[in-house]
């Protein structure tokens, strides 16, 4: 068997640490590469002019009063009536609007359960 040709440690570090990191930069070419090279990306649709004036906006639905609790003003009801039409569901899917319970005792030991499993 031949010698060594270096029992330096630090040298050692050197040559290994300069190998992996060629490898890490010769890897993240070949990932630009395929990326750049990919089949599977949808091709870039041709840029058409800007039409001459914008859509219409169309009006939106006239929301049912839902079942609202005291002390809930007409506008916060309007505002979510508004949220829930824009996520695509209709105004009758909003069956009530009710403040949201505080009890932080029971949420602090529904948390704590929940984060034990």
């Amino acid at each position: 068997m031949s010698q060594p040709v270096t029992t330096n440690p630090l040298i050692i570090m050197l040559i290994n640490m300069t190998v992996v990191f060629l490898v890490l930069m010769a890897l993240g070419v070949v990932i630009n590469i395929i990326h750049y090279i990919d089949p599977t990306k949808p091709k870039a649709a041709p840029k058409e002019e800007a039409p001459a004036a914008p859509a219409p906006v169309a009006e939106p639905e006239p929301v049912a009063a839902a079942p609202v609790e005291e002390g809930i003003s007409p506008e916060v009801v309007a505002v979510i009536a508004a949220a829930v039409a824009s996520m695509g569901y209709g105004a009758d899917s909003v069956r009530a609007i009710r403040p949201l319970e505080r009890n932080n005792w029971k949420n602090s030991g529904r948390q704590a359960i929940q984060s034990r499993g």
